[in-house]
């Protein structure tokens, strides 16, 4: 079964509130970018990818939770993020029961860490040459160390 109809299961197997908001928040990522692939990861667990991973959402017993891989390099205006602050890489969002999903402010920031896993994509491009250019590269010559001094 693809990842994408297992998180249909996923959300209709949640009767409650948290269903509603996982597939809220689900709805609001996905019209961010049409690029955005859905993965199934770490033994049940949605994931959005774009050039690299965007967020991971979890229902827990009290909350929704949506991680953002690279939530710290993130611009967060409508400040959005509400939990993992004191992290240096991800941040998240925890949605609570009463808590309505800002459709405009999360797709926002989604679009927000595509741009930035798609500069990540572009400097590993450009910092890594490719086997062709290693290829044509001449080879160094190598100086052997004796330990003895050159002149006596």
């Amino acid at each position: 079964m693809d990842a994408s109809k297992k998180i249909d299961q996923l959300i209709v197997s949640i009767a409650d509130w948290r269903g509603k908001t996982l597939s809220a928040v689900r709805n609001a990522i996905l019209a961010a970018d049409k690029e955005i692939s859905e993965e199934w990861k770490w033994m049940g667990s949605p994931v959005w990818s774009c050039d690299g991973i965007i967020a991971v959402g979890n229902a827990h017993k009290d909350k929704v939770k949506l991680t953002f891989e690279h939530g710290a390099r993130l611009p967060d205006p409508e400040k959005l993020f509400n939990a993992g602050l004191e992290g240096n890489q991800r941040r998240a969002i925890d949605l609570f029961e009463s808590d309505k999903v800002n459709a405009p402010a999360l797709k926002s920031l989604v679009r927000a860490a595509i741009d930035y896993n798609r500069s990540r994509a572009k400097n590993r491009t450009k910092s890594k040459p490719t086997k062709k250019a290693l290829a044509a590269k001449p080879a160094k010559a190598v100086k052997a160390k004796t330990g003895k001094s050159a002149k006596r």
